[in-house]
């Protein structure tokens, strides 16, 4: 019976194993597969890169620190004899610009400029802007005068600014209030300063007296379309009317060069202001296609006083200047940016740009009569000026130009000028 009983034994053992097997076992995974899904990457808080500069600037623009420059190496060489100026090659400017935005609603500028063999602050101001429409500037900045003067330095058709711009005040310290209204038609700006000569910038931070300016322009555009809209043959048209109005006494009074630096009048040492100066410019400009063209008047009053007697002397200039792309870029009061950029290697070589002016400055009558201007003054100058500029790039610009400057009237009899003046500038 043994074997009998063994088997029915063994019957339920292997009936079990069959009825129930074991669970399999899982096979083993990697340690790649084991790890929990990764979140995605917190956005990087600072976005860098190039915009007409290096900027640096948050995710929603509201904080933002922007990297330029602007420099010029120029050269000034007359063809007269004797040399009416030091032919020479010289820094003309070199500007390190810091810009940029705090907190959304807060924006500054502040640029060095350590070209002419010296260090001065040229730009240094902050804006409150509440809106496109209006904004608060404090600082040193361009006084809103005329139109050829406040174009950037950069965009100039040619080296020096015209006879015009003798007779524009420049920088100045001041708070002014500034803005774009009808989607950019009219701009306007205008504020209390300081106080200028004529053609000169601030040369202190402090004022030298308690006397202040009042200044400010207009511009308007009225076919100045809307990004979207196509281009029409009166897009480019605007008039600009500037001015300013103050009291200035007992400080210098300007002195008057050509553009290649020689000084052709200057009033007597022992003349000075004493009263009320009163400046306005009435500008027009228009660009289309390739071709574009302004023309400045300006008349300013000031009271000169020598020996107890005082006299309104008043002095005008006006110019007008005109391009033309012979490459066929769009023409406009900014920079050229090439259509075709430098690339020898593709035989491409930039843009190429004719540029002319003609310019009259006249000295009033009562200057010479009234015994106040220097032994050495000529009362008007004219101005022609003839040149190429060329763009290899957006940021690098190469000017060549020709100036004759003529002299008459006034207490010295002055030959003409003739200068070859050329400058190599990059900007951004």
């Amino acid at each position: 019976m043994l074997p009998t009983v063994s088997l029915l034994l063994l019957v339920p053992v292997v009936a079990l194993g069959q009825a129930t097997p074991a669970p399999p076992q899982p096979a083993p995974t990697s340690n790649v597969a084991a790890q929990a899904p990764s979140t995605p990457a917190t956005p990087a808080p600072f976005t860098a890169g190039w915009q007409n500069g290096f900027a640096l600037q948050t995710q929603n623009g509201d904080y933002r620190l922007q990297l330029g420059g602007l420099g010029q190496t120029d050269g000034r060489f007359s063809t007269d004899s004797p040399l009416p100026i030091t032919n020479t090659f010289t820094i003309r400017k070199l500007r390190p610009i810091l810009s940029g935005r705090l907190a959304k609603y807060f924006e500054f500028r502040m640029m060095p400029d350590f070209g002419s063999g010296q260090a001065a602050i040229a730009d240094a101001y902050l804006d409150v802007r509440f809106s496109p429409a209006f904004r608060v500037r404090s600082g040193k900045d361009k006084t809103p005068v005329g139109y050829e003067l406040l174009l950037g330095d950069a965009t100039l058709l040619f080296p020096e600014r015209s006879l015009v711009s003798s007779l524009m005040p420049n920088r100045d310290i001041g708070i002014q209030v500034l803005g774009d209204l009808a989607a950019g038609k009219v701009s306007y700006s205008g504020g209390v300063f300081n106080g200028v000569p004529d053609g000169a910038n601030v040369l202190t931070e402090v004022d030298t007296n308690s006397d202040k300016d009042f200044a400010g322009r207009l511009v308007v555009q009225p076919w100045r379309p809307s990004v979207a809209a196509s281009a029409g043959p009166l897009d480019g048209l605007g008039v600009h009317v500037g001015g300013s109005h103050g009291s200035q006494n007992g400080v210098l009074l300007p002195v008057y060069r050509t553009s290649a630096g020689q000084p052709y009048f200057s009033y007597l040492a022992s003349a000075a202001p004493a009263g009320n100066r009163s400046r306005v410019s009435p500008a027009v400009f228009y660009y289309f296609k390739r071709a574009g063209a302004f023309a400045e008047y300006v008349r300013t009053t000031q009271v000169v006083a020598r020996a107890g007697i005082a006299s309104d002397i008043t002095n005008a200039a006006w110019d007008v200047s005109g391009l033309f792309n012979l490459t066929g870029e769009h023409a406009s009061s900014g920079t050229v940016t090439p259509g075709r950029p430098f690339d020898p290697a593709s035989g491409t070589w930039g843009a190429l740009q004719l540029v002319a002016r003609y310019a009259r400055l006249s000295v009033d009558d009562r200057a010479f009569s009234d015994g106040l201007a220097a032994a050495n003054a000529s009362q008007t100058a004219t101005q022609i000026t003839v040149g190429a500029n060329w763009y290899p790039v957006a940021f690098i610009k190469y000017y060549a130009t020709f100036e004759r400057t003529t002299f008459e009237g006034g207490n010295v009899s002055r030959p003409a000028e003739h200068v070859v003046l050329f400058r190599i500038q990059f900007s951004f």
